[in-house]
This record gives structure tokens, C-alpha cells and sequence, in this order.
């Protein structure tokens, strides 16, 4: 069984030959070097499958091709460079010790492993660069232990399923994925940044919404890592290169019930003060706050036919006891209420969540696959005129999609103008003129964890991916792109957190 270290989880870095200081001896390209090219597949895959035993192993091709994809089909780029990376085989654990017998087999045979939960990652983060073994994570599942105040489940376990069974005992996530029927309570702290709740708490990394994680090390005897406090950065939004996450804690809340409202406003700028001033009004419980410009409304075809022409949407899930004092503060902007339903209730047939954040584009693309969007935070101390000295720039022609939240401790709104993909070369351009303004662009249409810049990656995040995966086996190219052909060159600046500098 793995050995344990809790107390003080980045001390054994210390100890690791290059050490936490010793930065110039660590290349950065060496964390997911590509495997050696004279390694034969054929016999890797042989002798792996000879270490493992019975854990559940296919090499069924339409299964090795469905579980290495994802959502980031969405991005036009991504659909492109991606295509062809495919599993060379895919394992489905049912417990922590088939798991420790994978990485087991893993290393001694040299064989890559690709972490994958929901697979609704808009990244290509469960997608294999370099072929390997990938690990569904969904059959291992199911809460360890939870109070009132926390929740700890195992890696594959269905934030859907597990929101259920919290609300049950009077409980609720903070924060939980667009992608809740689909996603593993794993896969969004590997991969995602927030989601439904953040208007409240802000991101994942903002701290105490992660409780700890734990993970196994990429050694022929597994150590077992259980990261707190701001150590919790490490592997969050790590894409699983940093050892395989087999555990996670999560804060929890009451359980609210929750009102979807729909608003229309008759002009962008009405919408954008009704949603900063709901942002600002921290006495009234929100769960999401999204603005979604005209035609937006209308390119949604389950929402469009209740919001009047020419008019911007914004959408919210306000606590039933706010619901009036929510729908009165919308009408101060001449926002009228034109939806007014019970959670996952609306005619709309889906929850209203799912309209909101990526899930919105997602929703767009079901009517022309050529709209796509460059991932954008808009802040500072004065958003309101950053967004409306931006507006003029895309006003009729690219619609503005935003969903105001926390970073933190202040409103933030990320988002996007959205457009219909021509080339990489007008891709870049909107970029240029977002990032004028000031307001901050990851690149969301390429693969690695420093490309799209929504992560900073410290000189403690490389030693710990060093240590953690000494072998380069976690899905290497994934933190740095060792194949050019997977870059995208986009000049983003990625987005900036103060507590990077500091950890």
C-alpha cells in the first residue's frame, strides 16, 4: 500500500536530488518529455497488460477513440491539432489498490498514463499526447466521509450524483461545474477554474473552496500525498500531470432553493449596470449571474424565443427568499422577468446553469459550429468602464458573453465577445483588442497547462511535478509542448492571480 505523508506535504522536496532550490538545474521541458520513439506499443501494451492482472483493460478502438476525447471540441483550433491522439489502451479501476497496480505496471514498463474523469475538459486535458494507457476514473466513486460542513469522495465520483445526495442531507457544493451531469468531482478541480457558485466564492483556487487533495505519486511503490491550505494550488488546475488525484475535500453550504430567473433588457449597457449592481449586493444569494448579449439569446434555441428582439439576456439562480428583491433591482434597469421557474424546472429543458459559462457556447454551436470565443477575465478598479470602452468595438458584430463573478474578493466578469471563426490571424486580433483594455486573455484554444495561462506555473509547481511523476509518465507534452505541432500562437497574457507571486 502507498505510504502516507500528511503533515508537511512538500517537505520531501527537500530531499529530491535538484531540491526546491534548485531551479536552474530542472528543465521545465524534461515534465513531459515524450516517451522513447524506440519503444514498440505493441509489446509495451503486452507487458503492461501482464503486470495488471484482472483490472478491467480495452484496446477496443471506438472505445480508445471516445474516451480520447473531450469538450474541447469547441475551440476550432483544438478540433484540429488534436485530431488522431488517440489511447492505446484504457483502464477502468474499481479501487485504490487496482490503482496503485497500474502505476505499478506503468513504470515498469515505461507505459504513459492519461487521468480522465467526465472527459468534459475544454482543454484536450484527458486527451493523450503521446499514446499510453488512459485511467477512467468513474467506476471509482462514492463519498468517504461528510458533516455538515464538509464533503470528502473519492476521485471519479459524479458531481451531479454527489450535489444529490449532499441536498439530501441539507447540503450543497459551493461551487460546482456547467458540466455537473457529466463531470467527476476530480476532473474539475484537475481541470476547471469555477463555475456555478463562483459569483458567490469566487474561483477554485481562491482560498478554502478546496478543502485537500489527495494523490499517489508516478513510482513503482506509490507515495500517498494529501495537500492542504495553499499547497491545494499544486494540483488543482494541473490537468493530472502531478500524480493521480484519488481523493478530493470540498467545503460545503446550506442547501438553498433556488429560482431560475431570465431578465431581458432593452440595451447592453442597461444589462451590464443591473449586473454589476446584482454582483455588488453581497445580502442577496446568487448561485450565477451570466449576461449574454443579443443575438446570443436567440442563436440558443431552447431560451431565444422568450427574449424579445434586439434585447440582452441576463439569466440568474437566486435563493427563493431573494427572488423579489432580485426581480426588483433587474426592473430598476428596465429588465423584465420573462422566466421564473424552480431549479431544473423552466421549459427550457435542461437546467438553466447549462446555459452559462462554456456550456453557452456549446449551446451556440448546436446551431453553427464556426462561433467560437477567446477566454477573457475583466477586472480592475473600474470594470464597468473597461467593458463599456471595450463594447464599441464589437457592438453589432460580436455579442458579448459574461458571467460576473469573485477572484479574490472582487467582481471580476470572464467571458467573451463571441464571434464565427475565420482564421487563427483574426483569432489573434480579437485577442489584441480585448487585451487593450486591459482585461486579461488565456489561450483556450491550445492544449498545455502553460500555453492557455490560466495556471502559473512556480519553479515549486515544476519540483513538484518532478518529484510527483519522476518518470514523465502523466500524459507527457500536457504541462509543456514537447510536439510544435500542437501550438497555438496566440500573444495572451494569461490571467493574473496575486497569490502566484507569493506561493
Amino acid at each position: 500500500m502507498p505510504e502516507t505523508s500528511r503533515a508537511k506535504p512538500l517537505a520531501f522536496l527537500l530531499h529530491w536530488p535538484w531540491g526546491i532550490r534548485g531551479a536552474d538545474r530542472l528543465s521545465a521541458a524534461y515534465i513531459g518529455k515524450p516517451m522513447r520513439d524506440t519503444i514498440d506499443p505493441a509489446a509495451r501494451l503486452a507487458a503492461f497488460r501482464a503486470e495488471i492482472g484482472d483490472i478491467p483493460l480495452t484496446d477496443d478502438l471506438q472505445t480508445r477513440k471516445a474516451m480520447s476525447r473531450d469538450w474541447s471540441s469547441v475551440s476550432p483550433l483544438l478540433r484540429k491539432s488534436l485530431r488522431g491522439r488517440i489511447a492505446d489502451a484504457v483502464a477502468a479501476p474499481r479501487n485504490r489498490t487496482q490503482i496503485v497496480t497500474l502505476i505499478r505496471a506503468a513504470v515498469r514498463t515505461g507505459m504513459p498514463l492519461i487521468a480522465r474523469g467526465g472527459g468534459t475538459a475544454n482543454y484536450g486535458q484527458s486527451v493523450p499526447l503521446a499514446g499510453g494507457v488512459t485511467i477512467d476514473f468513474r467506476h471509482f466513486s462514492g463519498i468517504v466521509a461528510h458533516d455538515k460542513t464538509r464533503v470528502r469522495a473519492l476521485a471519479g465520483t459524479n458531481t451531479d450524483a454527489l450535489d444529490a445526495e449532499l441536498r439530501a442531507a441539507g447540503t450543497e457544493l459551493r461551487i460546482h461545474p456547467s458540466t455537473r451531469h457529466v463531470s467527476t468531482l476530480a476532473g474539475f478541480i484537475a481541470g476547471g477554474s469555477g463555475g456555478i457558485g463562483s459569483i458567490r466564492w469566487g474561483l477554485l483556487r481562491d482560498r478554502g473552496n478546496i478543502s485537500a487533495i489527495k494523490l499517489l505519486s508516478i513510482e513503482e511503490t506509490p507515495r500517498e500525498i494529501e495537500l492542504r491550505g495553499k499547497d491545494v494550488l499544486l494540483a488543482h488546475h494541473a490537468y493530472g500531470t502531478n500524480g493521480l488525484i484519488v481523493e478530493v475535500e470540498m467545503p460545503l453550504e446550506p442547501a438553498w432553493e433556488w429560482r431560475e430567473l431570465v431578465f431581458a433588457f432593452p440595451d447592453f449597457k442597461a444589462a451590464l449596470d443591473a449586473g454589476l449592481r446584482l454582483g455588488h449586493e453581497d445580502a442577496l444569494l446568487l448561485k450565477v449571474l451570466s449576461l449574454q448579449e443579443w443575438p446570443i439569446a436567440r442563436l440558443m434555441p431552447a431560451l431565444g424565443a422568450v427574449v424579445p428582439e434586439g434585447h440582452t439576456m441576463i439569466s440568474t439562480m437566486a435563493a427563493a427568499q431573494h427572488r423579489d428583491e432580485v426581480v426588483e433591482l433587474a426592473a430598476e434597469y428596465g429588465g423584465r422577468l420573462v422566466h421564473d421557474h424552480a431549479e431544473g424546472q423552466g421549459p427550457y429543458g435542461e437546467p438553466l446553469y447549462r446555459f452559462c459559462y462554456g456550456h453557452s457556447l456549446m449551446q451556440v454551436q448546436k446551431k453553427d459550429m464556426k462561433y467560437t470565443s477567446v477566454q477573457t477575465m475583466f477586472g480592475g478598479d473600474d470594470l464597468r468602464g473597461q467593458l463599456l470602452g471595450l463594447h464599441p468595438e464589437f457592438a453589432g458584430t460580436m455579442p458579448f458573453r459574461l458571467e460576473f463573478q469573485k477572484s479574490q474578493g472582487k467582481l471580476v466578469a470572464v467571458g467573451s465577445p463571441l464571434f464565427l471563426y475565420e482564421s487563427e490571424a483574426q483569432m489573434a486580433d480579437v485577442v489584441r483588442r480585448v487585451q487593450a483594455s486591459g482585461a486579461h486573455v488565456a489561450n483556450s484554444h491550445t492544449t498545455s497547462i502553460r500555453n492557455v495561462g490560466m495556471k502559473t506555473l512556480t519553479q515549486a509547481d515544476l519540483d513538484f511535478t518532478r518529484a510527483m511523476d519522476p518518470h514523465g509518465l502523466l500524459n507527457p507534452g500536457k504541462v509543456d509542448l514537447a510536439d510544435e505541432t500542437l501550438a497555438t500562437e496566440l500573444d495572451v497574457s494569461g490571467w493574473h492571480f496575486e497569490e502566484a507571486q507569493t506561493r
